[in-house]
Parts: C-alpha cells; sequence; structure tokens
C-alpha cells in the first residue's frame, strides 16, 4: 500500500515592489523543522510517515502543526 505524502499550506512571497501587501497561501514544499519539532516528532519519523521537510523553511504555522498532530493520531490508530 503507497504512503500518503503530507504537504503543508504557506504564505506566497510578498510582493511589496509590485504593490501586493497580502500574501496568498499555497501548498508548500515540506514541513519546517520548528513545526515538526512543536508537533513532537523526529525527522526519522516523519520520513517514515510520509511527510516532507523543507529544509529551507524556518516559518511555524500553527496550521501545519495540527495537521501535524492530526497525522500522527491517524497514524497512531
Amino acid at each position: 500500500m503507497p504512503t500518503k505524502k503530507y504537504k503543508p499550506i504557506v504564505k506566497t512571497p510578498r510582493l511589496i515592489s509590485k504593490g501586493k501587501v497580502t500574501p496568498k497561501r499555497r501548498k508548500g514544499k515540506g514541513f519546517s523543522l520548528p513545526e515538526i519539532r512543536e508537533a513532537g516528532i523526529t525527522i526519522d519519523i516523519a520520513k517514515k510517515l510520509g511527510i516532507y521537510i523543507d529544509m529551507r523553511r524556518r516559518s511555524k504555522h500553527k496550521e501545519n502543526v495540527e495537521l501535524l498532530k492530526k497525522i500522527l493520531k491517524e497514524k497512531q490508530n
């Protein structure tokens, strides 16, 4: 059975020079390390669960942390 891959919701870069200030949301490349740590998941467990990790991201969004906790509960049951 293939493992389902999970991706986070991230903000797009702000285009202040174009007059657009509010960033939109889109699917990101992977969860940030602070999000994974706050959810109580190690990097090894995240890889085994099929969770993408983006080493470049430093932000922490509570929606993504809640999604990670939900994924962890699903996989434990």
